[in-house]
């Protein structure tokens, strides 16, 4: 079975799993403001402690590859090519909007619905994506400025539910949109990275280390617009 570690720093939560084959071995994580640089590598030592394993019997890195923040899908990405450099074991990345969807899922008792999760891109804009209840993307990952004119975008057929940092500021205009639902307070975990890493890992789809980018999105749209 395959020994993966799931780094999730995308966002506010400070996130680490360890997995081994189908099952999460242990999960440490805190939420509270962007603590990556100081937290991120003790919980990952304690991680280690905590499960009796150790780096050499990692078979691969899970890394939450964006979008969201800058610096926080810096740190995530710098200590998961670290570990895969230093053992040489294959980088898997994973799209965070998808994780932060596969966490919501769990909620969702309905089927055949549209997951649209939200992280907070400031101001009126989201990074936003949307998934079916399998978690396939169904409408690509982008930067979007929510306001009365592009809220007409989000009037799918089905019922829908919005998640995510980004949700509130936007749940007034959504809202008006007959089969919209909400969650809050849902937030991206490694917990909730295993199927997801596990697929690509079977499949070996990985990165190329040396030349592997995260998806910061906002800087690549601002190029965009200019």
């Amino acid at each position: 079975m395959a020994v993966i570690l799931h780094i999730e720093t995308a966002t506010s939560n400070c996130s680490v799993s360890l997995s081994d084959g189908e099952r999460v071995l242990a999960t440490i994580e805190l939420n509270e403001g962007y603590t990556h640089a100081e937290n991120l590598h003790p919980f990952i030592e304690q991680l280690f402690k905590k499960t009796n394993l150790k780096p050499e019997h990692l078979n691969a890195v899970a890394l939450s590859a964006g979008p969201g923040s800058y610096t926080g899908i810096r740190i995530g990405t710098s200590a998961a090519k670290g570990f895969c450099y230093a053992l040489n074991i294959p980088l898997i990345a994973i799209n965070t909007l998808q994780i932060l969807s596969a966490g919501a899922v769990k909620l969702i008792a309905e089927k055949d619905v549209i997951l649209c999760p939200m992280l907070d891109a400031r101001r009126m804009e989201v990074y936003t994506a949307a998934y079916n209840d399998q978690l396939f993307e169904t409408k690509k990952t982008e930067a979007k400025i929510v306001d009365e004119n592009s809220v007409k975008e989000f009037r799918p057929d089905k019922i829908t539910y919005y998640f995510g940092d980004g949700m509130p500021k936007c749940k007034t205009l959504l809202q008006t949109h007959s089969g919209a639902k909400f969650l809050d307070n849902i937030v991206p975990s490694s917990s909730n990275m295993l199927n997801l890493a596990l697929t690509k890992y079977k499949a070996k789809q990985f990165e190329d280390i040396a030349y592997f980018e995260p998806l910061y999105l906002k800087e690549y749209f601002f190029k965009t617009k200019q």
